[in-house]
This record gives C-alpha cells, structure tokens and sequence, in this order.
C-alpha cells in the first residue's frame, strides 16, 4: 500500500493559504476563540476566515454566516459547531470544494453506536466530494515552518514553538499539549504536531507517511492508544525508516490481558499488547515504555541503524549512580560487558588502572578530565561493546568540566549516551546542543538503552509458496471449523510433519497403526481434549484401543453433549526433547502473527513465547527460537541434547504461511509440536484450525 499523500493534501493541511473557522467565536474565554487567536500569535500569514452568523466581525477580521459566503476559495475548515450540526457544516465544506476538513467537534465514534453513525454519514458526505477529513474529536494540529497554529489546545495560550525537526502524532487531543510541552522542556524542537481523533478518515499511518517526505522532520514520535489502518502505518514506517527518520512510539495498553480471547491456548496469550510489540518490530519502529523516554531516546537513534550485537559498555564516576542503570538493565535483558583486555592494557600503559569488572568505576582514580577522556575515548574505539553508556556523578552538577565536556568531545564511532545522577540542568543543555542523548533518570535511561537493543530494520516479507499452499487448500472443505485430522493434514501440506494417524469410527476397527498409540476423541466442538478427559495415551494393543474408544466417547459426551462426534484419531506415540506449542491467530488490528511457545497442558502458565507477524521466513524463526527462554533446553544447555533447531525453524516458517491461505483462517495451533534430537526433525501430535466466518 502507498502511503504517499494524495497531491496538495499536505500543503492543505499544514501550510494551507485560507483557513475557515466554523463556530468561531469572539469571547475570550471559549474554547472556539483560540485558533483565529493563535493563529494570529504564532505568525500565521494566510487568509483568516471567521464563520459565525451571529458576528460581522470577529478580532479585526470579516466574519462571515456561512462557508458559502466566503469570496474565493477555502483550503482548510476547522470545524466547531455542535454535534448535530457538524454533517451541514460538512455540506457546505463540499459544495465550497474546501480541500480538507479538521472536525474539533465531539459525539461521534468515540459515544457509541449512535456517534457511530453520525461519523459514518460525515465521511460518506466528504468522500462523495473528495474532501478529506482530520478527526473528528480532534484537537488540531501546528507546524512551526509555516506557523500554522490551528488548534484549541490551550498549550499555545502562552507557549512558543521552538521549530526543530521533531515530529509529533498523538492519538490523544487533551495529551498533545502535554507532549509538546515535556518535549519543549527538554530542549526539542518540533516541525510539526497533530492531533489524529477518531482517524475516520486521515489516520496516524497516513499523516506518518507525510512525514516521512517532510525535510523539515528528522523523528517521528507517535502517542498511540490503538493501532488503526495497520497497513498504511506498517507502509508508512518502513518509507521513514528508508528515510533514515526513526519513528518512536509510546503506546497505551501494557496492562491489558487482550482485547478477545480465541479458545485457544494461542488466543489466551496472545493480548493485543504483545501483537502490538510484534508490528512495531516488524516495521522498524522503536517502543518505549515511559513517556519520559520519548523524549530522551531521538538524540540516541537518530543517524543510527539498528545493529546485529548490543553489547553495552558502562563508565562512571559514581558507583551507586551507574549501578541504579545497570540494575535496572539487568532486569530488561541488556547486556552490559565487562572492559576488553586489551582495553586495560592499554589504559594501563597510559598509567590509568582500572579493573576488569562490568562496570568501569573511575571513581579511585581521580576525577580528572583527562583520565574521563582517556577511557570514554578507549571505550569507543574497541569492538568489545556496540554502544557506551558514560555515568556522571556530582561534578556533572558543580565541575562538568571533568566529565561532561569529555562526553561532548569524544568521537561518534558508536551510540554514546549519558546519565547524570545529579540534577544538573546546564549539563544536560551542554549534551543536548552537542547532540548527545542525556538521560535525568536510570529508568528512562535503561528504557532507552532496551529500546536500541530491540530496534530492528524491518523484517522482509516471505513470498507465498504457491506448490504448497494449493495442496493445503485442495484439502480444506465447506467446515468453518475442520477437525484435527483434516487440520493436521492441512499442515503437513505446508510442510509441517504430523504424526502417523487413522481415524475409527467402531471399536473393533483395525488400524496399520504400530503401538503404542493415542487415541482421542475427533471432533471440531471440543477444543482442550484433556480438559473433556477424551484423550488415551501408551495404548498397546486393540483390546486396549476398543476399551479407550467407548470410555472416550462417554467422556467427551459428558464434557460437551452436542458436540459433533466424527469418530476417534488414533496416533502413533510419539517421543523428543521438548513440546512446543506453534500458534497462528488474525489479530484484529495488526493481521496475522504466529507464536511460538513452551508447550503442552502448561502452555498458558508458563507463558513463555515469542510473536512475530506472519509469514515469517526461517531466519527470524530461528530468532523466535532463541527469543523463548525455555527452549534453552534443547539449545545444547549445560551438555543437554540439542533438538533439531533447523528443522523447528522450517516448521514455524512453513506454519505461517497460513497468512497467505485462502479461505482466511482466523487461527490455528499445533499443541505440542515436538521437538527431536539434530537431525530427526520435529512433528504435529495435535491440530486446531478455524476458518474465518465466510
């Protein structure tokens, strides 16, 4: 999808020549003043235009009764008139051929299906008329370069904009003014800053995309509350990303279990919140999980890549300061290395001692600036650790001399970032102008360290493997919901191998089965076999198998008595190393991701897993592999047997090509999937798989 602005909708938008205020008001003290207000206050150079029938004029400028009125063309409306009244100001809009539309105005999707409505019969108007709209329930939006100041946000009532290359798209109208002002306390400079609304029409991918072709911005920050129109954002990510512009995201919802379980084991771990970690990965984003990060963190990645090690090297003067960072990187999985050998002997020769532990304490050998240089400067220079955290105690506050003019003079041979323990303003301003990111807290600095750590280019897209995937749909019939013998024949038809099965419909039914067997109930209505007690394992013989059938059976019509009943799948016992559990789901807002997790009846406790959007090719599989901790059993830990890990990285990238399958599947699971020694492969024991509603 492109995301490139449809031709003049940026000007339109942020550097418009005539701008319409629908509602304007001459009091004050209303809301509805502020934007002719600010507009003036903040140097906007374009036609002002007033509509407000109940005035002829407004603060020394010709108002006007309606847009119709208004001689000559409107490129922008700013729409605050009440609700009910919003879909005629929207009218006459169109028929003016104004360009674009920013509806301020409450009591659309965000009340209910009623507003819903509303909302919908507004953008159907403006679509009849090619009108675009930003909003509704939309604050507004300011770009410095052209000093446009069209908003109600009460922020600019005495604040100036310092311009800067800083951009900001906010979910949430009443935080922007907030996140402008953190921002302009910590020194940054913005290009511009809108406020998205409802996103019924303009969304945050779109207004990202135009970012990314705006010189004047060099980051991209986003407040989100949900991820709409993932498409467009995930396309509008990558174009900044090849724009070297980071887009840094701080996003609500940490704490939610997930917007709607699946039946599952996948759908249960599976929350919105790690499907949104997932997209922002895949399309080269930044997370941040404190809001102070968002502003700390550009000065860090901007003209940087993402890199393959992140190896962290820490100095300080303090030893208690640096130790608040560290502790707090040890808790978010950052690895902080200890000074290569040749690193001390080479501070050595120079008469510098320092020790071989993690933390490079300089605080025995004297605070001097020529030592702090000396070291900072090793540091940099050697291949031993990606990035450089320097640590400053109280001379950052009364003598910066000696630690924070070293930081500002070294070289940028890597990421170089910097906390100072004291409150030291003039310090901070001295990292700030030098460009180097400078961090008041050990949380947001570790934040942000944790962020660079996990920042990824964005992942390629593996094409579809047509062979494969025409032999899976040939095997799908009419079921929305296929049993777990056609859904374990789908997947081996994708390339994931499942273990030798039949199925019996009768007792005494003989089967080419070699025991030890399983044997469990088939049937699409009952998902958890375990829980229903309508599974049989170590069978050894037929006697054992017809006895199994009809206690299954009485079992399974215990669990669930309507359950449709297509007879009993008997497997082939099968052994290995490990059971993992390989979860496919069509996430609502981002589309389909795969999960890969410490498996079995335990899958949900140990919520041990790694999410990906799918497809995946079989290196970042294997990189899912190495992301879930407890694989580390077959990995080769403490001289464990090692599992066939290629073989469990081709199963994973062949499983979620279900993303290119038609019908749709809403989700699919394979628990477990079993792992054998290098070599031997892995293998399907059991299968779920839902089509999507048709």
């Amino acid at each position: 999808m492109s995301t490139a602005a449809p031709p003049g909708l940026a000007q339109a938008l942020f550097a418009p020549e005539s701008i319409a205020l629908i509602g304007a008001s001459g009091d004050a003290t209303k809301n509805t003043s502020r934007p002719q207000r600010f507009l003036k206050k903040h140097g906007y150079a374009g036609r002002v235009l007033p509509i407000n029938p109940g005035r002829a004029e407004i603060f020394g400028e010709r108002a006007y009764p309606d847009v119709r009125a208004v001689p000559g063309g409107i490129e922008h409306a700013f729409i605050m008139v009440p609700t009910a009244a919003v879909p005629e100001a929207i009218a006459q809009c169109c028929e003016k051929k104004v360009r674009v539309a920013t509806i301020f105005s409450d009591g659309f999707a965000e009340v209910g299906a009623e507003g819903r409505r509303r909302q919908d019969e507004v953008l159907a108007l403006a679509r009849d008329a090619g009108m675009r709209i930003l909003g509704p329930n939309c604050i507004g939006l300011v770009d410095t370069h052209s000093h446009l100041a069209l908003t109600v946000n009460a922020v600019l009532e005495k604040a100036e904009i310092a311009p800067g290359e800083v951009a900001i798209v906010s979910q949430s109208g009443s935080m922007m003014g907030g996140l402008m002002s953190r921002g302009a306390g910590r020194g940054l400079g913005f290009s511009r800053l809108v406020s998205v609304g409802n996103e019924c029409d303009i969304s945050v991918g779109e207004v990202t995309g135009m970012l990314a072709d705006d010189p004047e911005t060099r980051v991209i920050l986003l407040f989100m509350e949900t991820i709409r129109d993932a498409k467009r954002l995930a396309s509008a990510a990558r174009r900044a990303y090849d724009a070297g512009k980071p887009v840094i995201v701080y996003k609500l919802g940490r704490s939610e279990v997930g917007v709607e379980l699946a039946s599952s084991h996948t759908g249960a771990m599976t929350g919105s919140d790690e499907t949104a970690d997932a997209f922002f990965r895949a399309n080269g984003m930044l997370r941040v999980d404190l809001l102070e990060t968002l502003f700390e963190l550009p000065a860090l990645v901007t003209g940087q890549r993402p890199v393959a090690r992140h190896r962290v090297a820490v100095m300080t003067t303090t030893g208690g300061g640096a130790a608040t960072v560290v502790d707090r990187m040890g808790t978010l999985g950052v690895e902080v290395v200890p000074p290569a050998a040749r690193v001390v002997e080479d501070l050595a020769r120079k008469g510098i001692r320092i020790s071989g532990a993690r933390l490079t304490d300089l605080t025995l050998a004297g605070a001097k600036k020529e030592i702090y240089s000396a070291v900072l400067e090793e540091l940099i220079a050697s291949d031993h650790c990606d990035l450089v955290l320097a640590v400053a105690g109280s001379s950052a506050q009364y003598q910066p001399h000696i630690t924070v003019e070293p930081i500002v003079a070294a070289p940028r041979g890597k990421p170089l970032a910097a906390f100072l323990s004291p409150h030291a303003e003039v310090s901070l301003e001295l990292l700030r102008n030098a460009g180097v990111a400078g961090f008041r807290t050990p949380e947001a600095c570790a934040d942000a360290i944790r962020a660079w750590r996990d920042w990824r280019a964005p992942a390629g897209v593996p094409r579809p493997d047509a062979r494969r995937l025409a032999s899976a749909r040939a095997l799908l019939g009419g079921e929305a919901r296929p049993n777990e013998y056609q859904a374990c024949r789908v997947f081996a038809a994708l390339g994931v191998p499942h273990a030798e099965a039949a199925v019996i419909t009768d007792p005494k039914q003989r089967v080419e089965i070699a025991f030890p067997a399983a044997a469990k109930i088939l049937s699409p209505d009952i998902t958890h076999k375990t829980e229903a007690r309508a599974v049989r394992l170590n069978l050894t013989s037929a006697d054992e198998l017809a006895a199994a059938y009809e206690e299954i059976l009485a079992n399974a019509r215990a669990y669930k008595k309507d359950a449709r009943i297509e007879g009993m799948l008997v497997q082939k016992m099968e052994r290995g190393l490990a059971e993992l559990i390989l979860g496919y789901k069509s996430d609502p807002q981002v589309g389909p991701v795969v999960v890969l997790g410490v498996g079995g009846v335990l899958a949900e406790v140990y919520c041990d897993f790694a999410l990906r959007l799918a497809p995946v090719t079989a290196e970042e599989a294997a990189g899912m592999i190495e992301e879930v901790r407890g694989l580390a059993i077959i990995r080769g830990y403490r001289g464990l047997r090692k599992g066939d890990l290629s073989a469990l990285a081709r199963a994973v990238a062949a499983f979620s090509q279900l993303a290119y399958l038609e019908p749709r599947v809403s989700e699919a699971e394979i628990n477990p999937l079993i792992v054998k020694e290098e070599g031997k492969g892995c293998i399907a024991v059991d299968g779920l798989l839902v089509l999507a509603d048709n």
